[in-house]
């Protein structure tokens, strides 16, 4: 009896360990196999939380224009100027102006970078600001600061007609026929960056999205923080009114995450004319 009570309990700690063995194993798989969802999850909900956050920024600035008549400059942070979050200008009436930015509202319009400049979060009182007053996207970073781009040449008798606070305004100087006008040279919103030039999306209507986004928004996304890895993302950060669009692609020499939006004429010129600042 000893003996067989001996051996059963020998055999019931073999099972143990061999049990011990294959949850550790089951843990491990699971481990590998749910790890890649969650991220996967995580980025997700972060980009989502992101999207949502560019469409309050575009009531945002729908808002500011219904109320100033115009749309603000896009913040500016480099190497020797920082807006703090506020919206900067040029002190010339025209041409660019490095080192000499202000944050003081110029009648004239001209933004000291219409292209490669960021969401003056502190004028419009956002929330979600970095310490530095610039709004950021759902992953938090400096880099990811959300970026802005507003349209930034003559249209008619306006300089600056988005961002002019003459009055009467340049957007009204401009006049609508002008405003709404094909030929206009809006910002131009490609589907790839094959055969993007600083002016041109290249490649016909099948690479274009539209040739006539006075406004546009942007988040760098995940991987902001390493720059623009992929050749299309470049086209989105190198300073000009051209812009790329599309779905995510992961890996490669051409990845892809960026978060783009824009705010179409036609919304703009509803939402003035509702609000009394067009004719």
């Amino acid at each position: 009896m000893n003996a067989s009570r001996v051996h059963n309990c020998s055999r019931h700690r073999g099972f143990s360990l061999l049990e011990v063995a294959i949850v550790m194993v089951i843990v491990a798989i699971l481990l590998t196999t749910v790890g890649v969802p969650l991220a996967t999850q995580v980025e997700a909900r972060r980009t989502e939380e992101t999207r949502r956050m560019l469409e309050e920024v575009k009531e945002a600035l729908l808002g500011f224009a219904m109320a100033n008549g115009r749309f603000p400059c896009p913040a500016f942070a480099n190497a020797t100027s920082n807006s703090a979050g506020r919206e900067s200008f040029c002190v010339a009436a025209s041409g660019n102006c490095p080192g000499s930015e202000t944050q003081a509202v110029q009648a004239h319009g001209n933004c000291s970078n219409f292209y490669d400049g960021f969401v003056p979060g502190a004028t419009l009182g956002l929330s979600s600001l970095d310490n530095q007053g610039f709004l950021v996207d759902a992953w938090g970073n400096e880099s990811n600061r959300v970026r802005y781009a507003v349209f930034g040449e003559a249209v008619g008798a306006g300089a600056f007609p988005f961002t002019s606070s003459t009055s009467p305004t340049d957007m009204q100087l401009a006049t609508l026929s002008v405003l709404g006008a094909a030929s206009s040279n809006y910002l131009y919103i490609c589907n790839s960056g094959t055969g993007v030039t600083a002016t041109t999306c290249g490649g016909g209507t099948a690479n274009t999205l539209t040739t006539k986004a006075p406004i546009l928004l942007m988040s760098l996304a995940q991987n902001a923080p390493a720059g623009a890895t992929g050749a299309d993302e470049s086209k989105n950060t190198d300073g000009n009114k051209v812009f790329v669009s599309h779905t995510p692609v992961k890996g490669g020499t051409n990845e892809f995450d960026d978060i783009v939006t824009w705010i179409p004429i036609t919304t703009i010129l509803k939402k003035m004319l509702d609000a009394g600042k067009l004719p």
